[in-house]
């Protein structure tokens, strides 16, 4: 071989590699779309139990941290260190239950007491729709006319019979295994919920063994880079959920206190179960709020439409105060995401997974979008840099080629 010649570049073949296999692995997943799939939703069938517990462990974790480090901060000693643990997480526990039963308990005697009225309601309409039918009728002779002439001897009431007691039959079989279907469910979600909370309270027993277990295993795979790189997006993850969670709680919790307040003042019916209910379903970001209005309105329009009218005005401005004055102090602040990117993780967080995805995209987005701009930031840092440092040589060659051009008009003034 010449001189000139020369070999193949090893980062080139090392990228062409990289590609190769990048294509390979996406025509196997298209080919094997279904199958994978499958695969996915079977798995995550299975770890759904585990998954449960870890979020359980993570909301129960910000009540029993605050518990732990604060409350009992004090307490010193081979036993207290040894009774610390248990009885924060108890503690917390039964704080986090308390909540929930107290909305239950808010909400559930007024929704049965609605329900029960709205039952005591359907004679009344039901006599008033069956005046009002007989009064059609009887304000239009010609539909009396038609009815009428319509002979009942024409019509094949033994193949109308026929066909109800089929449908009877084969509904009453679909009704036989969905029931079937809902008691295993009721018993599978039953079992799972059992696996989820103790895996959620042995997490929270054991997290700083699991935490420095999964950092030992990431450090012996992961290059040093790439574990830097897992563990801070890991620490940013946990900020922005212990954020986003304790904002969220905090905003539902003023929501829900300006109309007992409010609604209290101008007399409006059920103070506390919308001030609980709206402040409970304000948990969901963007739509939760008036889902709970929804609801709300509904129960006063079975007691006045008036006082309906004056609860939907009230909450629309009590509505505009909260989104534009409280929740970009309280939870805009925490998170750290511009509006655009808080609806879109919404969007999609709703579309692929519900009311759970719109709760737990907001701090994943926050995450992505903190990143994103930190890198995006370094990238322009260096570019800049780089077209410094290029005006800096730049300039100095320019003055070198001043300096030389001086030097040789010296140089020739002399000769002359």
């Amino acid at each position: 071989m010449g001189d000139g010649t020369r070999g193949f570049d090893p980062k080139k073949v090392k990228q062409i590699k990289e590609i190769i296999i990048f294509t390979a692995i996406i025509m196997l997943i298209i080919m094997y779309s279904g199958k994978l799939g499958n695969l996915a939703l079977f798995v995550i069938d299975i770890t759904m139990p585990f998954i449960i517990g870890a979020a359980i462990a993570f909301i129960i974790n910000m009540p029993m941290k605050a518990i732990e480090e604060r409350l009992l901060k004090k307490w010193t000693g081979k036993w207290a260190d040894k009774l610390k643990r248990p009885i924060s997480m108890v503690a917390a526990i039964i704080l986090v239950v308390g909540i929930i039963v107290v909305v239950i308990i808010t909400v559930l005697p007024q929704l049965i007491t609605t329900i029960k009225e709205i039952i005591v309601l359907i004679p009344d309409a039901f006599n008033k729709a069956y005046d009002w039918v007989l009064k059609t009728f009887q304000d239009n002779p010609k539909i009396m006319k038609y009815l009428k002439e319509i002979d009942p001897s024409s019509i094949d009431w033994s193949g109308m019979l026929s066909s109800v007691a089929s449908f009877a039959k084969n509904q009453f079989g679909h009704v036989l295994a969905g029931a079937a279907s809902i008691i295993g469910n009721i018993a599978n979600g039953f079992l799972n919920g059992i696996i989820s909370v103790i895996f959620g309270i042995y997490v929270l027993a054991q997290k700083e063994k699991l935490m420095s277990q999964c950092q030992r295993i990431a450090k012996a795979y992961l290059k040093e880079s790439k574990y830097n790189f897992v563990v801070k997006t890991a620490k940013l993850l946990n900020t922005n959920f212990h954020n986003f969670l304790t904002g969220q709680c905090l905003e539902a919790a003023i929501l829900g206190l300006m109309f007992v307040v409010v609604m209290t003042i101008l007399r409006l019916p059920y103070p506390l179960l919308a001030g609980v209910l709206i402040g409970f379903t304000a948990l969901i970001p963007i739509a939760g709020a008036f889902i709970g209005c929804f609801i709300c309105a509904f129960l006063i329009l079975i007691i006045s439409p008036v006082k309906m009218l004056i609860f939907v005005a009230t909450f629309l401005i009590l509505q505009q105060i909260e989104g534009n004055f409280i929740y970009p102090r309280v939870v805009g602040s925490s998170v750290g995401l511009p509006s655009l990117w808080v609806l879109m993780a919404v969007s999609v967080g709703g579309s692929l997974m519900g009311v759970i995805g719109m709760l737990i995209f907001i701090p994943i987005f926050s995450t992505i979008y903190m990143l994103l701009r930190e890198d995006v930031n370094k990238r322009n840092a260096i570019k800049n840099g780089n077209q410094l440092q290029l005006i800096d040589i730049s300039d100095k060659e320019d003055e070198e080629a001043g300096e030389a051009v001086t030097e040789e008009e010296e140089e020739g003034s002399q000769e002359d």
